[in-house]
């Protein structure tokens, strides 16, 4: 049986990953510090699926060594604990450091201490590309958009690391990538763009399409920061899972991927609210206010190297993405409202 490691597992992308290849036949254990907001309850879910779950940092050498040997053997490691907000890391840069740097590299050096023949996978973010200011951008039918780019920003964009965020996702990205040309490790770099999906306790700074949703059903305030014309790639969660199959199964360690819904997935801010709108039978109210540091007026994955080199591509759109969101909010209310008091 093969063995894999799911840091940051009681989180949304992470419960999801240590549920998928449970039942794909993998002996999954998850390693979480249970510090995100509705952790708790995806932990006591995996541990009744039968989901070895410890609790354990790793900012925390001791933790990671102990989570390595109590599993031993170890096949792939799916790197997702962080901190993933860029107003967090904006209000406590050090915190943020601490997570996203100094923890990868923790995790990084446990691989290479424990189980070097692992793959490695590390969920990266869009924002290492920075703002993207020297590229034109210009309004098209009511939301932003590139003026020269139809497929969006590839792996060869300039790194522009803004934002202390930024800053740390880009350093561990990049320690990653380094390792493998290295040491020799098995490592994938995954750009992610805007994940959703189900049990995703979204909150105001991130997350926002889940927050949208829950706020939506619930009647809570929704803000809206700058005009609500700036423009993301969405990519539901399952799509994502099946481009760290393809990674697992065939791709080139020392790869790097782009991870987001592509052109054919993009929506602004506006457009996902009236998405929810429709998916509701209702409108929803929102507020406007000031444009937040680091935000990108458009970012769409440009996403043809997975497609060549590992023949993925995503296959859920936005309104149907959305409205099983909505149905899950719904159906599952004693689940937010739980995750929410916690």
């Amino acid at each position: 049986m093969k063995k894999m490691i799911v840091t940051g597992g009681a989180g949304f992308i992470g419960y999801h990953a240590a549920r998928h290849y449970t039942r794909l036949g993998w002996q999954v254990t998850v390693l979480d510090n249970l510090s995100r907001r509705g952790s708790a309850i995806n932990f006591e879910a995996l541990q009744k699926e039968g989901v070895e779950c410890l609790t354990g940092d790793i900012r925390s050498v001791a933790d990671l060594n102990r989570c390595f040997q109590r599993t031993g053997r170890v096949d792939a490691v799916l790197h997702l604990a962080a901190q993933v907000a860029v107003t967090t890391s904006v209000t406590d840069p050090r915190n943020d450091f601490e997570v996203n740097a100094l923890g990868t590299f923790n995790v990084l050096e446990a691989v290479r201490a424990h189980a070097p023949e692992a793959a490695v996978i590390y969920a990266s973010t869009n924002k290492v590309y920075g703002g993207l200011e020297h590229h034109c951008v210009v309004e098209r039918a009511g939301r932003y958009d590139f003026a020269s780019l139809p497929n969006g920003i590839g792996e060869d964009e300039v790194l522009d690391f803004h934002s202390p965020y930024g800053c740390s996702k880009g350093a561990a990205d990049q320690y990653v990538r380094d390792y493998a040309r290295i040491y020799g490790l098995r490592t994938f770099v995954v750009r992610q763009s805007c994940i959703y999906g189900t049990r995703q306790m979204g909150v105001e700074d991130q997350g926002w399409i889940a927050w949208f949703a829950i706020a939506a059903v619930l009647g809570l305030p929704i803000t809206v920061y700058g005009d609500g014309k700036q423009v993301r790639d969405l990519l539901w969660v399952d799509d994502l899972l099946q481009l760290y199959d393809r990674c697992l199964e065939g791709g080139k360690p020392g790869s790097i991927f782009n991870a987001g819904g592509g052109p054919a997935n993009r929506a602004s801010v506006l457009e996902v609210l009236a998405a929810l709108g429709q998916a509701l039978g209702r409108e929803v109210p929102y507020l406007f206010s000031e444009w937040r540091p680091g935000d990108q007026r458009v970012f769409y994955s440009n996403n043809t190297k997975a497609a060549a080199e590992l023949g993925w591509a995503p296959c859920t759109g936005v309104e149907a993405g959305v409205h099983r969101l909505v149905e899950w909010v719904r159906e599952h209310l004693d689940v937010v409202t739980r995750a929410r008091a916690a």
